[in-house]
């Protein structure tokens, strides 16, 4: 065999939680446990290793105020990647950003398609605007854009009212959540507020995006179901400026959204109790900056889940739950390499000393 150039990482490379190996090969990219024949030009690489951080909710190609031009959004994942975030669930985005898929050097994207709100329910720009007699189409329409997955708008504020409330009716989720299934995709829902959360699960929804509605009602329900939550606590943190704002035209909704600020970290130690799956998203793209998965761990952890756990949420389980590899034999060579044990302090996330993508190390 002709001589190759590989890359050789060694340390501890932790395969996950509880397996750690010494050394890793990287050979055209891809993973191996042993050494190459004809290994001789070798890149050596050297620390803690994990697979490539996984931000399950982000919004690549949008901003605050709707889709952006391809030099932002390559922009908005060089800094996911910089971060060590090589997995992104667009959890919605009206952006095209399939080009991405034909760089090596971008992170790798499962979308959701473009969010399906509401009309008049959601900010302007983002998404479809449909009414109920034409969710089942357009969920169709997305799961056969997205890869895998759809995104409802679960609830919003209903100016009407002055506070949040359900978007949809059950007989409506019901049927568009049984076509996404039909064609092979899974369903996830924003949602804030506690009514539109049993109606969404027992439809057979897939995943609740924020979910800070959840109470002592729903939670079993969730657990029961195995429905997933992507908490968000770097965006639940907004929630009292987003109060401030709308004190004077909608009081009610501003003291609900303080109320669920409040008890945020409860609400997502309880879910995580019930044994409710807990993933790493951090709503990044459209108010927040990217580059925040190491930010959103330290939060999982401040709401009391161990911080193994919560490393997990956005490493090892969250690839498994999103049907990636993460540090097999064969798989894509994504990995990000830091100087401590991240398992004994997940604030080592916030600062990679070397980020891997596709067998090159890039950041």
């Amino acid at each position: 065999m002709s001589e190759r150039a590989v890359l050789h990482v060694k340390g501890r490379i932790l395969v996950g939680p509880d397996e750690v190996r010494d050394e890793l090969w990287v050979v055209d990219g891809r993973i191996s446990y042993d050494r190459p024949a004809g290994a001789r030009d070798v890149t050596a690489v050297e620390g803690w290793v994990l697979p490539g951080l996984v931000d399950a909710h982000c919004h690549v190609g949008l901003d605050r105020h709707g889709a952006v031009p391809d030099d932002v959004a390559e922009k908005q994942a060089l800094t996911d990647r910089d971060a060590g975030a090589l997995l992104l669930r667009d959890a919605g985005s009206p952006s095209d950003t399939r080009w991405t898929d034909d760089r090596d050097d971008l992170p790798k994207i499962v979308r959701a398609g473009r969010h399906i709100a509401r009309t008049r329910r959601y900010i302007r720009g983002y998404a479809w605007e449909v009414e109920p007699e034409d969710l089942v189409a357009y969920v169709a329409q997305e799961a056969r854009r997205g890869d895998g997955w759809v995104k409802l708008v679960g609830d919003w504020i209903d100016r009407d009212l002055g506070d949040l409330s359900a978007c949809w009716p059950r007989g409506a989720v019901e049927a568009a959540i049984a076509e996404a299934h039909r064609l092979g995709a899974r369903v996830t829902a924003h949602c804030f507020a506690e009514d539109s959360l049993r109606d969404l699960v027992e439809a057979g929804i897939d995943c609740v995006e924020h979910a800070t509605g959840l109470t002592d009602d729903t939670i079993p329900l969730f657990a029961e179901r195995g429905v997933a939550i992507v908490p968000t606590l770097v965006n639940i943190a907004t929630f009292p400026d987003l109060a401030d704002g709308g004190e004077s035209r909608f009081p009610h909704w501003s003291a609900h959204m303080r109320r669920l600020h409040e008890r945020r970290y409860d609400t997502v130690r309880s879910a995580y109790d019930a044994g409710i799956p807990v993933f790493v998203g951090t709503d990044a793209g459209g108010t927040l900056p990217h580059g925040l998965a190491a930010a959103e761990v330290a939060e999982l952890v401040t709401a009391g889940i161990p911080p193994v756990d919560a490393l997990a949420a956005g490493t090892w389980a969250a690839r498994t739950w999103l049907g990636r590899p993460g540090l097999d034999e064969g798989a894509p060579a994504d990995l990000v390499v830091y100087a401590s044990d991240p398992r004994a302090d997940v604030r080592v996330l916030a600062d990679p000393r070397r980020v891997v993508l596709n067998g090159r190390v890039v950041a």
